[in-house]
């Protein structure tokens, strides 16, 4: 049964409304599926009369978890009904919940619905973050007639190619923290009991995260079968499995304007910007700052102080006011990106991304372990052994959600002695070198085995020693030539490998140092390479690596940064 109540607000922030205006909540909405599944939702609207511009949200987590309310509660005193719903097979709604495969037609579905209540003019837009923002990018893609504009916010765009997946390497540590852990069932999961100090140990995540096989994880964790954390594992390639679940590939479906946001730390910083450049040319925005999985000062070891902040209602509120309102309040006509620049601690309007001017430099690795913008002439290589009996284990990065994996920037040295880092650092910098773009790393390299994993890091290193993480990339040696197909290697050949490190936006400060720092297991946040070419699911304990990275000469691996104009 369908619950109403009134309640009164706080004086508005925007939209030309009454103060003190009362927002109507109806709870346990029905809303019908294409297919006869109902899904229930609550919906805020102002309690007056009358036909107002609707806001989509849609969640696996329940919509009555706590902090939602506040923010749907000020859309709707600020002139908008928000449609805030249980996502198939999750809480109240009906029907089996198979993440991401039915978000699309539901999400779709539900738009028309909202636009044809007696209270909705009939305009229509999405929001929200995360799992919500994957959500929206689905729906979109269905081209819902009455959408008007989303706001996917730290959200994926691809589930294979930056959720489940990463370079071809699997991101074990969230897979199996959100996977397994916390979203088989109906309702949400608590975590603490593979971390409370009266669990067994063989069950703490420490321990049952080097569980192998992979593929028999679910069982050790929860004594039950997780059919979509085995369908994960199973579909290694970019497949049909994995199609329905992304965009990437049809950007052109999606009519109306997006605005993304994302943090440089954040596990879906590539959803961030690939929904971005996927939609240039419609009115599409992007806000990236210095945070994990969500806006914060404070983020890893970094506090970043207020300066660093941006009020995200605001930005939300003036975005749905230009497209559903018809605001005239300059966001479709100010410079379409903002980011933040780290080591100069600055934020900077850009006219697109990559920024325009930007010039791609290489920076080579040389024989001293050194860096240089300069090519070497001479040749050398060095090599380490990689075992995955002994892990590098993750210190910061993009990571979120999932087991408690160290994230963020982090000082790198405890993982920088070890013997199977490999560690390059510029001479001290005699003048700022700023940065913002995607980044990329050019590895010359060879393995002594069919399959190993190349992971990067780009480090910012201050005058004291501290040693930041600011972009890092990983890639499945196998997957060299495209996500679609396997192709093991020739022990003892050389190639050169394309690692993707994302994007970042940084000013490296007179006095610091670059650093690049280069491994093969970055452990739990990606499932460690056997190093034997073997299926995911199925693989044993492996085998050590010896590793070989070679520079100068015909072998110049160099990370490419994208310099851009100095910082006022």
């Amino acid at each position: 049964m369908m619950k109403i109540g009134l309640l009164v607000t706080g004086a508005l922030l925007a939209g030309g409304l009454m103060a003190q205006e009362k927002v109507r909540v109806d709870s346990h909405v029905a809303v019908k599926m294409r297919d006869g599944v109902t899904l229930y939702a609550d919906v805020y609207r102002p309690a007056r009369e009358g036909k107002f511009p609707v806001i989509v949200v849609r969640t696996p987590y329940g919509v009555q978890r706590e902090g939602v309310h506040a923010a749907l509660f000020k859309f709707a005193q600020n002139g908008y009904a928000v449609v805030n719903q249980d996502v198939r097979g999750r809480f109240e709604s009906e029907g089996k919940w198979t993440p991401f495969m039915d978000e699309g037609k539901d999400g779709h579905d539900t738009i028309e619905w909202a636009a044809k209540q007696a209270w909705s003019n009939g305009r229509v837009a999405s929001q929200g973050g995360s799992y919500l923002g994957n959500n929206q990018w689905l729906a979109g893609a269905e081209a819902p007639p009455h959408l008007q504009a989303m706001f996917p916010g730290v959200a994926s765009t691809s589930i294979y190619h930056n959720w489940a997946y990463f370079g071809g390497a699997y991101r074990l540590s969230f897979n199996f923290g959100w996977g397994v852990v916390r979203m088989p069932h109906r309702i949400m999961q608590p975590q603490n009991w593979h971390t409370d100090k009266t669990s067994p140990e063989s069950m703490k995540y420490d321990v049952i995260l080097r569980h192998v096989p992979l593929g028999t994880g679910d069982l050790e964790s929860s004594h039950s079968v997780v059919g979509h954390y085995r369908d994960w594992l199973k579909h290694e390639t970019y497949d049909a499995y994995w199609k329905g679940a992304g965009v990437e590939d049809r950007f052109d479906k999606i009519k109306v304007p997006v605005h993304t946001m994302g943090g440089w730390w954040d596990i879906f910083l590539a959803g961030t910007i690939n929904g971005y450049v996927g939609m240039k040319g419609k009115g599409a925005k992007m806000l990236i700052g210095p945070w994990g999985h969500g806006p914060s000062r404070k983020f890893g070891e970094q506090d970043f102080g207020d300066g660093a902040m941006r009020d995200m209602f605001a930005y939300e509120l003036r975005w749905f006011d230009r497209w559903l309102k018809d605001v005239k309040n300059g966001v479709d006509t100010e410079p379409p990106v903002e980011i933040y620049y780290m080591g100069a601690n600055k934020w900077r309007k850009e006219k697109d991304w990559p920024v325009p001017g930007t010039v791609y430099k290489p920076l080579y690795l040389a024989a001293d372990k050194g860096l240089t913008f300069e090519k070497p002439g001479a040749a050398g290589q060095l090599a380490y052994v990689a075992d995955p009996e002994n892990p590098v284990p993750t210190l910061g990065g993009n990571n979120c959600c999932g087991s408690p994996t160290v994230a963020g920037p982090v000082d790198q040295r405890p993982i920088e002695g070890r013997a199977d880092v490999l560690s390059y650092t510029s001479a001290v910098l005699d003048a700022p070198v700023t940065v913002a773009g995607p980044v990329k790393m050019s590895l010359f390299a060879s393995t002594d085995g069919p399959d190993t994993d190349w992971m990067v890091k780009l480090v910012d290193v201050s005058p004291g020693g501290y040693a930041m993480n600011v972009a890092e990339g990983i890639l499945r040696a196998r997957f060299r030539n495209g996500l679609t197909r396997a192709e093991l290697l020739k022990p003892g050949s050389t190639y050169e490998f394309t690692v993707d490190m994302v994007g970042t936006a940084v000013e490296f400060q007179k006095g610091h140092r670059i650093r690049v720092d280069i491994m093969s297991s970055n452990f739990p946040q990606f499932s460690v390479n056997p190093n034997t070419g073997e299926a995911l699911a199925t693989a044993g304990r492996g085998r050590k690596a010896t590793n070989t990275v070679f520079h100068g000469g015909a072998k110049a691996s160099a990370i490419i940064l994208p310099v851009v104009a100095a910082l006022p």
